[in-house]
Formats: structure tokens, C-alpha cells, sequence
């Protein structure tokens, strides 16, 4: 009897779950050996994908929490009328509450409009409200129209008394002007990618826009990182669209990968990222380390130009 049970455990202890929870564990533990120093200037990121339900808003909460986390003083830029990285952040974003609409088409002070994320006081938050939505006509009649928002970024760093290592900007799932003001506004262009079908589809689209951007409006901006969402290991497909869209953006795409996760996906209804929901959990290590890998890339990248000087 002794043996048999010795036996069932030696199978359990084998399975695939203890392995992957095995696995999960020692990579907790390397996360929490990191050290990182946030120096140089501020890194202006634009998340987007035209394509909805990708994990754009998700991605950019959950990371910028990762960063914060960190060390880095990071500010998020809420540009999607639904305001959905206003609530996973846990800010107000009610349609009296000063948002970035004011700056957008008022001209406010995007310190005027602000707000600390109750998740940490490195992490802040310029909230979308449902006037947004009406921000896109608006914007055709105005002067400057593509330039709104990188003016009042810039005006935000060069005046802020405390450093901010990053802003993130969460895009609507749209090529219209806000999204060309984030595009104009950005240095970095992050892209997050869902593992299923047609995954790269409306992908050219995309990037011939960023093209036209980069002739027009912003030489500066460039593709930088590249996103693996809602990946499912077990499914041959998101298999065969990680391998795709490796060999067609070597350098751009992470190493690290999002796994479809229940509280990745529970987190926003508590007004919550998942980092502080569940920071334990799958969804949460693996968005502290895309975070991480995102840092030391940078970090690589100027130390190799420092070099080449």
C-alpha cells in the first residue's frame, strides 16, 4: 500500500500542473531578485492595435502597475472614450471630473487633470470621461489638431517637479485623431498581439499609418515592442501565431508571453490591475516580467549607444 501511494505521488508530483506551478514559482522568485535604476528621459509609449478585444487597455494598466512596481513613476494616458484604464486604475472618471477631453479640447494643463492611482503613489492617471467620445469631431475644426496632445505631454515633463520615467497611452481601437494624436505625441509604439486567427490581419494597416506619422507629424516614433496576448499553450494555433509573428518582427517581439487568465480578466471589475488583484497569479508574473524585459531593453539599447559614442 505503501508503495502504491508512494507511487501515485511520485505521478502527481510529475504531473503537468505541479510542473507548471513548479515553474511558476521559480519564476516569482526570479522577479523578486530584480533591481532596476529608471535613468535617462522619460519613454513615451503608445499602445495600440486597431483591432478590438486584443488586450490593448489590459496590457497598458497591467504593465504601467508593473512598472510602478518597479520603481518607475509612470502616468497613464487614458485616450479611449470608454475609460477603461481609468477604472482598472481605480481613478474617477465621471463627466464632471477634469479628464482628457479639457486638454485635448481646451487646452488644460495635463497636471490640472491628473490623478494618483490608489494602487501606488508612483502610478498616476490622466482619466478619459464619455465626453471624449465627442473629441474626434471637435478636434477636424482645431489648430494643431495632431499636435494637442504631445504639446501638453511635453509642457507635463518639462514642468513636473518629480521625474516620470514612463507614460503609457491607451489608444480606442481606431485609426482616427486621438489616435494620431497619441502617435504624434509617442517616442515608442507598443503593439499587443492576441494568439488566434487572423492575429496580424489589419497589422499593415496599422504600421502604414505609423508610416505616414513618421513622414508627417513624427520622425521620432518607432515600433519598439511587440506583444503576445491571450496565449493558450495547449492550442497548435496560438503556437503557429507566435512563430508567425516572431519571423516577421525578430527584434520586436518579447520573450515574454500573456496567458488567457480568469483574473487578468476579473481584476477591472474590482477596479483593480491584476498586479494588485492577483499579484501571485500567472497573468500578474507574466506582465511584471514583460515590464522587466521592457526596462532592460531600454537599458541595453543605451548602453550600446553610450558605447558606439
Amino acid at each position: 500500500m505503501a508503495e502504491s501511494d508512494s507511487g501515485r505521488g511520485s505521478l502527481t508530483f510529475d504531473s503537468p500542473l505541479a510542473r507548471e506551478l513548479a515553474d511558476l514559482s521559480s519564476r516569482r522568485r526570479a522577479l523578486d531578485s530584480v533591481s532596476l535604476e529608471f535613468t535617462g528621459d522619460p519613454r513615451v509609449i503608445t499602445v495600440s492595435n486597431q483591432k478590438g478585444g486584443v488586450g490593448k487597455t489590459t496590457t497598458t494598466v497591467n504593465l504601467a502597475a508593473s512598472l510602478a512596481s518597479l520603481g518607475a513613476r509612470v502616468l497613464v494616458i487614458d485616450l479611449d472614450p470608454q475609460g477603461n484604464a481609468s477604472t482598472a486604475l481605480g481613478v474617477p472618471h465621471t463627466a464632471d471630473v477634469p479628464s482628457v477631453y479639457d486638454v485635448l479640447i481646451d487646452q488644460f494643463p495635463l497636471s490640472d487633470i491628473v490623478q494618483t492611482s490608489p494602487e501606488s503613489p508612483r502610478l498616476f492617471c490622466a482619466p478619459s470621461t464619455i465626453h471624449l467620445a465627442g473629441a474626434e469631431i471637435e478636434l477636424v475644426s482645431q489648430v494643431a489638431r495632431e499636435h494637442r496632445l504631445r504639446t501638453a505631454i511635453d509642457d507635463y515633463l518639462s514642468s513636473s517637479e518629480d521625474r516620470v520615467d514612463f507614460v503609457l497611452i491607451d489608444c480606442p481601437p481606431s485609426l482616427g485623431l486621438l489616435t494620431i494624436n497619441a502617435f504624434t505625441a509617442a517616442n515608442e509604439l507598443l503593439i499587443p498581439i492576441q494568439c488566434e486567427y487572423y492575429a496580424l490581419e489589419g497589422l499593415s494597416q496599422l504600421l502604414g499609418s505609423v508610416s505616414m506619422i513618421q513622414k508627417h507629424l513624427n520622425a521620432r516614433l518607432h515600433l519598439s515592442t511587440i506583444l503576445l496576448t491571450m496565449y493558450d499553450g495547449r492550442t497548435r494555433l496560438a503556437q503557429q501565431v507566435a512563430e508567425e509573428v516572431r519571423q516577421h518582427f525578430p527584434n520586436e517581439v518579447l520573450r515574454t508571453v500573456i496567458p488567457r487568465s480568469v483574473r487578468v480578466s476579473e481584476a477591472p471589475s474590482f477596479g483593480q490591475t491584476v498586479i494588485a488583484y492577483d499579484g501571485q497569479s500567472a497573468g500578474a508574473v507574466a506582465y511584471r516580467e514583460a515590464a522587466v524585459e521592457i526596462a532592460q531593453r531600454a537599458s541595453a539599447a543605451a548602453h550600446e549607444k553610450k558605447g558606439d559614442a
